[in-house]
């Protein structure tokens, strides 16, 4: 197993997107969490592309609580139609292109290339159609359509983070309380499970896809 340490070299510019207002937190908000106190001087941009007037309060807040830390952040909640992004993919292609224009990131967390959910997968493929020379990790977000796969990269966490991230995540998106899966034990069990498949010393991990990576 290859071992990469961010600690003395951490990404400077890092760009997380999501097709739903908590979508990065639950896929990559942990390893956000662990880069920020690697890298103070860490850039931030935050891109959520599907909300409404309360769900979009919820990322906000969300968003200014993960990055709290983050020497510069910016943070853009967009109103794309939830679960018709197929249907305006010229649209959200074009903010994509503007986004390539504004920021130029070191790393991009994205959705999951495989996500059964037709808005994950739409920002995955535009991702990788924008982004050509980056760093990319795909995350997973667990649901009823049962699309956990196998990641090959991982990043290990401590429990301390990893209560810290799902508190956060279960504070702010109090809409989304009414779901049965939303709950810490699902989250923490993904976290337990990643950790165990790639022997992290404190138990814990998130766990990625990469396509490409150049060392």
């Amino acid at each position: 197993m290859l071992k990469i340490s961010f600690e003395n070299n951490s990404p400077k510019k890092v760009l997380c997107l999501g097709a739903h207002c908590d979508d990065i937190e639950i896929g990559c908000g942990g390893s956000i969490l662990k880069l920020i106190v690697s890298r103070k001087e860490i850039d931030v941009w935050w891109v959520v592309f599907s909300s409404d007037n309360v769900r979009g309060k919820e990322a906000r807040n969300s968003a200014n609580d993960f990055l709290r830390s983050a020497k510069r952040k910016n943070i853009e909640i967009k109103n794309f139609r939830n679960s018709f992004f197929p249907f305006q993919g010229a649209d959200i292609k074009e903010y994509f292109e503007q986004l390539k224009q504004d920021f130029h990131p070191d790393l991009v967390f994205t959705h999951y290339r495989k996500d059964l959910h037709q808005d994950h997968r739409l920002i995955s493929d535009l991702t990788w159609n924008t982004f050509r020379n980056h760093l990319i990790l795909e995350y997973e977000i667990p649901k009823y359509d049962g699309d956990l796969g196998s990641p090959n990269f991982f990043v290990h966490l401590d429990e301390v983070l990893c209560r810290d991230k799902t508190d956060k995540i279960l504070k702010y998106f109090k809409s989304q309380n009414d779901k049965e899966w939303f709950t810490k034990d699902t989250f923490l069990s993904i976290l337990r499970l990643r950790g165990m498949e790639s022997n992290a010393p404190r138990k814990y991990a998130e766990g990625f896809y990469c396509r490409k990576v150049v060392i």
